[in-house]
């Protein structure tokens, strides 16, 4: 069995691994690259595997740097199912699209400039349309549903405490009479985060690919420091008398800023000022949270049973269309303008900037990771000009930071994750990652934990070798248990998922004794 390593290795984004076995391809993820030209450029290359050669495509969740290539898979050849949580397969249904439109616009931008100079036209990676047409093949999960992919691989979709819907993947694959866990855990989130739960632990795996987007680092304002940090920043803009500015993300990002600011607003210590959400997407992906509530923990649950809904706030306004997005321009203080994308490379955010970031007054403020290269990484970095639609602005607003807002666990969070299995893994790659966090977490897993963690680079390929070797009576006692629970639970009146969970194990094991009876695994 091979694993490879197609994205986010190396750098955080472009989240793509591969499976391979002498019978089947299941990917994990396939998201688009962000940040540098250089990374960027790797969107227009053909895939380093042939999309029709994939048996199975699995989804950890709807972040763009995971799920944005899926169009231009399907495009490509993809015929299969695209395996989801309901929430992640409803953000992708708005996020997707919203990807080729601004895909589109990008390039029918640039395409006036390479008119213009007679060099030839470029085409968009995906349209608006081949976005939708793809959402067809998503097949939505439960977690904790365990879903038989072939005859030797199952996955299981576990909560990652990341954003809506996220999920760690544990997947099975048996060989003859061998299995091998592989545990893939996408995006992993921080303990407390508003309205998901915290990131479930995993008990056992014989291999991890684990993120490192803060294996170097600990937040320095989580919890209750950042929601002090967001409000001295409020009331420094406000007293300034200018607009506070936030490139959010829509999914996620947004959301969690609007619950902190109904906070401050429940408890009286918000100023007067209106606050605007200026992206169509983080508005369709707000709608999807109001929907999926089953996915909240106890508190956000509580604060929507007491009537405190924080999209609902008096203060909350929503530009919906391009006219009011046109018209926040015109306003000169007394707004806080929440607007993607949250790298400020893309969007609306980009007009908020070009009539903010020049004014003393305002104030920029930025709540995620910015990837190197990225307009916004270049104002936290100190640029004194940004070039934005082909004008120098120069950067007079205040830049501020809060590092609290990440969706990510930080070191110490990751570190504690790992504490959670039962015995220690065989070895652990670790990606979606800078080089120097993803070296630093290296570091301490061995120091802490004795276990080898590599650092793949990107189209690395590792030879996995089996996990548990079972013998023939193992396969037998354990087809005896399944059937004898089998048969209390038809006895009890079982529920389907029961029931199809069940008739899974037993069928994946009828065909493991088939093999033995063959004699082909040995």
């Amino acid at each position: 069995m091979k694993l490879r390593f197609l994205g986010a290795a190396g750098t955080v984004t472009g989240s793509c691994f591969v499976i391979e076995t002498g019978q089947s391809r299941v990917m994990v993820d396939c998201g688009l690259f962000q940040g540098p030209r250089a990374l960027r450029e790797r969107n227009y290359r053909k895939f380093p595997i042939d999309p029709g050669s994939v048996d199975h495509l699995l989804l950890t969740h709807a972040h763009v740097d995971h799920c944005g290539l899926i169009p231009k898979f399907v495009k490509h050849g993809y015929s299969g199912k695209v395996y989801a949580t309901a929430a992640t397969a409803d953000l992708c249904a708005v996020m997707l699209p919203d990807s080729g439109y601004i895909q589109e616009m990008e390039v029918e931008r640039l395409n006036r400039k390479h008119r213009r100079a007679g060099r030839p036209l470029l085409e968009p990676i995906y349209t608006a349309d081949e976005a939708r047409e793809c959402l067809s093949r998503f097949h939505r999960v439960s977690f904790g549903e365990t879903v038989s992919l072939t005859p030797e691989i199952s996955a299981r979709f576990t909560n990652a405490g990341h954003i809506l819907g996220s999920a760690i993947l544990e997947i099975w694959v048996r060989e003859g009479t061998d299995q091998t866990k592989l545990v893939f855990t996408g995006d992993l989130g921080t303990d407390g985060k508003p309205f998901v739960d915290d990131p479930a632990t995993v008990a056992e795996a014989d291999y991890v690919v684990m993120e490192s987007t803060y294996g170097s680092r600990l937040h320095g304002d989580a919890g209750g420091n950042r929601l002090e940090s967001l409000h001295r920043v409020v009331w420094e803009t406000y007293g300034k008398g200018g607009n506070l500015v936030i490139p959010a993300f829509a999914v996620e990002r947004t959301q969690d800023l609007l619950y902190d600011i109904n906070t401050l607003v429940r408890e009286g210590r918000f100023p007067p000022m209106d606050v605007y959400i200026d992206s169509p997407m983080a508005i369709a992906a707000t709608e999807i949270f109001k929907l999926h509530q089953d996915c909240f923990d106890d508190e956000a649950r509580m604060i929507m049973c007491l009537a405190q809904n924080p999209f609902d706030m008096p203060n909350l306004k929503y530009a919906r269309t391009t006219e009011e997005s046109v018209a926040l321009n015109n306003l000169k203080k007394g707004a806080v303008i929440l607007s993607a994308s949250g790298m400020c490379d893309a969007g609306r955010i980009k007009h908020h900037l070009r009539h903010n970031l020049w004014r003393p007054e305002s104030t920029i403020l930025f709540v995620g990771y910015q990837a190197p290269g990225t307009k916004g990484s270049r104002l936290i970095e100190g640029a004194e000009f940004i070039r934005i639609h082909g004008e120098d602005v120069k950067v007079r607003a205040d830049i501020r930071r809060i590092d609290g807002y990440s969706s990510h666990a930080d070191q110490k969070g990751l570190l504690d994750w790992l504490g959670g299995f039962k015995a220690p893994p065989r070895k652990i790659f670790l990606v979606h990652g800078e080089p120097e966090s993803a070296a630093v977490l290296a570091g301490l897993i061995k120091e802490r934990y004795g276990i080898e963690a590599v650092v793949p680079q990107w189209l690395d390929s590792y030879e996995i070798t089996p996990g548990i070797t079972f013998t023939e009576d193992q396969v037998l006692q354990t087809h005896a248990r399944v059937a004898a629970k089998l048969q209390r639970l038809l006895e009890e009146g079982p529920g389907q998922g029961d029931y199809a969970a069940i008739m899974r194990q037993l069928n994946d094991l009828n065909g493991l004794l088939e093999k033995l009876s063959r004699k082909e695994a040995v």
